[in-house]
Protein backbone atom coordinates (compact mmCIF):
# COMPACT_ATOMS: atom_id res chain seq x y z
CA UNK A 1 0.00 0.00 0.00
CA UNK A 2 2.94 2.40 -1.19
CA UNK A 3 4.19 2.44 2.74
CA UNK A 4 1.55 4.51 3.57
CA UNK A 5 1.71 5.61 7.80
CA UNK A 6 -0.87 6.35 9.42
CA UNK A 7 -1.06 8.93 12.60
CA UNK A 8 -3.99 8.95 15.09
CA UNK A 9 -4.54 12.19 17.08
CA UNK A 10 -5.07 10.51 20.32
CA UNK A 11 -7.33 12.53 23.06
CA UNK A 12 -7.60 9.92 25.96
CA UNK A 13 -5.48 6.15 26.51
CA UNK A 14 -9.23 4.40 25.28
CA UNK A 15 -8.62 6.11 21.94
CA UNK A 16 -4.62 5.03 22.05
CA UNK A 17 -5.99 1.37 22.21
CA UNK A 18 -8.79 2.10 19.63
CA UNK A 19 -5.89 3.74 17.11
CA UNK A 20 -3.80 0.80 17.84
CA UNK A 21 -6.45 -2.15 17.19
CA UNK A 22 -7.80 -0.39 13.55
CA UNK A 23 -4.39 -0.92 12.57
CA UNK A 24 -2.58 2.98 13.44
CA UNK A 25 1.38 2.70 13.28
CA UNK A 26 1.44 5.78 15.53
CA UNK A 27 -0.47 8.07 17.89
CA UNK A 28 0.12 11.20 18.67
CA UNK A 29 -1.23 11.97 22.31
CA UNK A 30 -2.57 15.09 23.38
CA UNK A 31 -5.25 16.94 25.92
CA UNK A 32 -6.72 19.74 25.60
CA UNK A 33 -8.19 19.16 22.13
CA UNK A 34 -10.67 22.06 21.80
CA UNK A 35 -7.58 24.17 22.14
CA UNK A 36 -5.61 22.03 19.43
CA UNK A 37 -4.06 19.95 21.87
CA UNK A 38 -1.63 20.70 24.96
CA UNK A 39 0.27 18.48 26.86
CA UNK A 40 -1.28 15.06 28.35
CA UNK A 41 -0.38 14.43 31.99
CA UNK A 42 2.07 12.16 33.19
CA UNK A 43 -0.02 9.43 34.27
CA UNK A 44 -2.05 9.24 30.45
CA UNK A 45 1.55 9.02 29.12
CA UNK A 46 2.64 6.22 31.09
CA UNK A 47 -0.55 4.12 31.20
CA UNK A 48 -0.58 4.79 26.94
CA UNK A 49 2.62 3.70 26.96
CA UNK A 50 1.42 0.34 28.88
CA UNK A 51 -1.10 -0.15 26.38
CA UNK A 52 0.75 0.87 23.22
CA UNK A 53 2.73 -2.60 22.87
CA UNK A 54 2.88 -2.77 19.26
CA UNK A 55 2.00 1.48 18.15
CA UNK A 56 4.40 4.34 18.26
CA UNK A 57 3.64 6.36 20.86
CA UNK A 58 4.55 10.55 19.90
CA UNK A 59 3.33 12.78 22.74
CA UNK A 60 2.77 16.52 22.08
CA UNK A 61 4.77 19.15 24.27
CA UNK A 62 2.63 22.27 24.13
CA UNK A 63 2.01 24.07 27.68
CA UNK A 64 -0.65 25.77 26.16
CA UNK A 65 -3.06 26.55 23.52
CA UNK A 66 -2.87 30.49 21.42
CA UNK A 67 -0.24 30.85 19.73
CA UNK A 68 3.19 29.38 19.55
CA UNK A 69 5.25 32.43 20.80
CA UNK A 70 6.96 31.42 24.01
CA UNK A 71 8.24 32.40 27.01
CA UNK A 72 11.48 31.80 28.75
CA UNK A 73 9.23 30.18 31.26
CA UNK A 74 7.18 28.15 29.16
CA UNK A 75 10.18 26.57 26.99
CA UNK A 76 11.54 25.86 30.45
CA UNK A 77 8.16 23.68 31.15
CA UNK A 78 8.51 22.16 27.36
CA UNK A 79 12.16 20.92 28.30
CA UNK A 80 10.67 19.23 31.24
CA UNK A 81 8.21 17.67 29.77
CA UNK A 82 10.56 16.34 27.16
CA UNK A 83 12.32 14.61 29.68
CA UNK A 84 9.45 13.37 31.01
CA UNK A 85 7.58 11.70 27.99
CA UNK A 86 11.77 10.41 27.20
CA UNK A 87 11.21 8.70 30.67
CA UNK A 88 7.88 6.97 30.33
CA UNK A 89 9.22 5.33 27.04
CA UNK A 90 8.00 7.97 24.30
CA UNK A 91 8.83 7.08 20.61
CA UNK A 92 8.90 10.77 19.67
CA UNK A 93 7.62 14.22 21.01
CA UNK A 94 5.76 16.97 19.07
CA UNK A 95 6.44 20.73 18.97
CA UNK A 96 6.93 24.39 17.53
CA UNK A 97 7.99 27.79 18.10
CA UNK A 98 7.66 31.06 16.25
CA UNK A 99 8.85 34.02 16.44
CA UNK A 100 6.29 37.20 16.69
CA UNK A 101 7.21 37.94 13.04
CA UNK A 102 6.33 34.56 12.06
CA UNK A 103 9.13 32.42 11.05
CA UNK A 104 10.52 29.43 13.40
CA UNK A 105 11.75 30.41 16.42
CA UNK A 106 15.40 28.95 15.33
CA UNK A 107 16.89 29.68 19.05
CA UNK A 108 14.01 28.05 21.08
CA UNK A 109 13.78 24.95 18.61
CA UNK A 110 18.00 24.37 18.59
CA UNK A 111 17.19 24.41 22.56
CA UNK A 112 13.85 21.94 22.28
CA UNK A 113 15.94 19.64 19.66
CA UNK A 114 18.81 18.75 22.00
CA UNK A 115 16.71 18.17 24.72
CA UNK A 116 14.71 15.50 22.03
CA UNK A 117 17.62 13.77 20.88
CA UNK A 118 17.07 10.31 20.19
CA UNK A 119 13.57 10.82 20.04
CA UNK A 120 11.71 11.47 16.28
CA UNK A 121 10.41 14.81 16.36
CA UNK A 122 7.61 16.22 14.71
CA UNK A 123 6.85 19.92 14.03
CA UNK A 124 3.22 20.28 14.66
CA UNK A 125 0.61 22.70 12.61
CA UNK A 126 2.33 25.62 14.09
CA UNK A 127 3.85 25.15 10.53
CA UNK A 128 0.06 26.38 9.30
CA UNK A 129 0.00 29.74 10.55
CA UNK A 130 4.09 29.96 9.84
CA UNK A 131 5.16 33.62 7.57
CA UNK A 132 6.68 31.70 4.92
CA UNK A 133 6.06 28.37 4.69
CA UNK A 134 9.04 27.10 1.99
CA UNK A 135 11.67 28.96 3.97
CA UNK A 136 10.31 27.40 7.36
CA UNK A 137 10.38 23.64 5.55
CA UNK A 138 14.04 24.36 4.60
CA UNK A 139 14.64 25.59 8.56
CA UNK A 140 12.80 22.32 9.73
CA UNK A 141 15.22 20.12 7.52
CA UNK A 142 18.63 22.08 9.00
CA UNK A 143 17.48 21.86 12.46
CA UNK A 144 17.07 17.80 11.88
CA UNK A 145 13.34 17.66 12.53
CA UNK A 146 11.38 14.54 11.27
CA UNK A 147 8.17 15.68 10.10
CA UNK A 148 6.23 18.36 9.51
CA UNK A 149 2.37 18.28 10.61
CA UNK A 150 0.67 20.66 7.98
CA UNK A 151 -2.86 21.26 6.59
CA UNK A 152 -1.13 23.16 3.60
CA UNK A 153 -2.36 26.23 5.26
CA UNK A 154 -5.67 25.72 5.05
CA UNK A 155 -8.86 24.92 7.48
CA UNK A 156 -8.32 21.62 6.04
CA UNK A 157 -6.39 19.11 4.25
CA UNK A 158 -8.32 18.91 1.23
CA UNK A 159 -8.03 22.32 0.86
CA UNK A 160 -4.27 22.80 1.14
CA UNK A 161 -3.76 20.62 -1.57
CA UNK A 162 -2.15 22.64 -3.74
CA UNK A 163 0.47 23.80 -1.00
CA UNK A 164 0.68 20.37 0.09
CA UNK A 165 1.69 19.71 -3.21
CA UNK A 166 4.34 22.08 -3.68
CA UNK A 167 5.61 21.15 -0.01
CA UNK A 168 6.43 17.74 -0.49
CA UNK A 169 7.72 18.33 -3.84
CA UNK A 170 10.37 21.08 -2.25
CA UNK A 171 11.26 18.15 0.75
CA UNK A 172 12.42 15.54 -2.19
CA UNK A 173 12.85 13.15 0.64
CA UNK A 174 14.65 15.16 3.07
CA UNK A 175 11.92 15.84 5.74
CA UNK A 176 8.08 13.69 5.75
CA UNK A 177 4.81 15.58 5.39
CA UNK A 178 2.32 14.51 7.66
CA UNK A 179 -1.03 15.42 6.33
CA UNK A 180 -3.12 16.40 8.84
CA UNK A 181 -6.87 18.15 9.74
CA UNK A 182 -10.14 16.95 8.30
CA UNK A 183 -8.50 13.65 7.25
CA UNK A 184 -10.84 10.91 7.03
CA UNK A 185 -12.19 7.98 4.86
CA UNK A 186 -14.05 9.99 2.75
CA UNK A 187 -11.29 12.25 1.02
CA UNK A 188 -7.74 10.59 2.27
CA UNK A 189 -7.47 8.78 -1.06
CA UNK A 190 -7.85 11.72 -2.82
CA UNK A 191 -5.24 14.35 -0.71
CA UNK A 192 -2.85 11.37 -1.53
CA UNK A 193 -3.24 10.84 -5.03
CA UNK A 194 -3.23 14.68 -5.42
CA UNK A 195 -0.10 15.58 -3.03
CA UNK A 196 2.07 12.20 -3.09
CA UNK A 197 1.98 12.50 0.61
CA UNK A 198 2.63 8.94 2.00
CA UNK A 199 1.82 10.01 6.10
CA UNK A 200 -1.05 10.76 6.96
CA UNK A 201 -2.80 12.27 10.61
CA UNK A 202 -6.55 11.75 11.72
CA UNK A 203 -8.33 11.86 14.85
CA UNK A 204 -11.60 8.89 13.58
CA UNK A 205 -13.19 10.04 16.45
CA UNK A 206 -17.34 9.43 16.83
CA UNK A 207 -19.16 11.33 20.24
CA UNK A 208 -20.34 8.78 22.94
CA UNK A 209 -23.35 9.42 25.05
CA UNK A 210 -22.46 10.02 28.95
CA UNK A 211 -23.83 7.09 31.09
CA UNK A 212 -24.47 9.59 33.95
CA UNK A 213 -28.03 9.27 35.45
CA UNK A 214 -28.26 12.20 36.72
CA UNK A 215 -27.24 15.62 35.26
CA UNK A 216 -27.13 19.23 36.08
CA UNK A 217 -26.50 20.72 32.20
CA UNK A 218 -26.97 24.41 33.98
CA UNK A 219 -23.55 24.20 35.27
CA UNK A 220 -20.55 24.43 33.01
CA UNK A 221 -17.09 23.23 33.97
CA UNK A 222 -15.44 24.72 31.02
CA UNK A 223 -16.30 28.63 31.53
CA UNK A 224 -16.16 30.25 28.21
CA UNK A 225 -15.48 26.94 26.46
CA UNK A 226 -18.73 25.54 25.67
CA UNK A 227 -18.84 21.77 24.94
CA UNK A 228 -21.44 18.92 25.70
CA UNK A 229 -19.98 17.66 29.00
CA UNK A 230 -22.52 14.83 28.92
CA UNK A 231 -20.83 13.33 25.74
CA UNK A 232 -17.14 12.59 24.61
CA UNK A 233 -15.31 12.47 21.32
CA UNK A 234 -13.38 9.36 21.42
CA UNK A 235 -11.48 7.65 18.29
CA UNK A 236 -13.39 4.40 17.40
CA UNK A 237 -11.89 1.05 15.93
CA UNK A 238 -14.39 1.17 13.01
CA UNK A 239 -13.24 4.77 11.67
CA UNK A 240 -9.42 3.86 11.81
CA UNK A 241 -10.02 1.42 9.79
CA UNK A 242 -12.25 2.70 7.50
CA UNK A 243 -9.92 5.53 6.59
CA UNK A 244 -7.36 3.13 6.39
CA UNK A 245 -9.27 1.10 4.21
CA UNK A 246 -10.20 3.81 2.10
CA UNK A 247 -6.88 3.76 0.52
CA UNK A 248 -6.90 0.23 -0.71
CA UNK A 249 -10.02 1.20 -2.60
CA UNK A 250 -9.47 0.58 -6.48
CA UNK A 251 -9.81 4.32 -8.53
Amino acid sequence: MNNYQFEICTNSVESCVAAQEGGAHRVELCAGIPEGGTTPSYGEISVAREVLTHTRLHVIIRPRGGDFLYSPIEIKTMLKDIKAARQLGADGVVFGCLTKEGDIDMNSMKELMRASQGLSVTFHRAFDVCRDPQKSLEQLIELGCNRILTSGQQPTAEKGIPLLKQLHRQAAGRIILLAGCGVNENNIKHIAHETGILEFHFSARENVKSQMEYKNEVVSMGGTVQINEYERNVTTVERVKATINALKMPQ
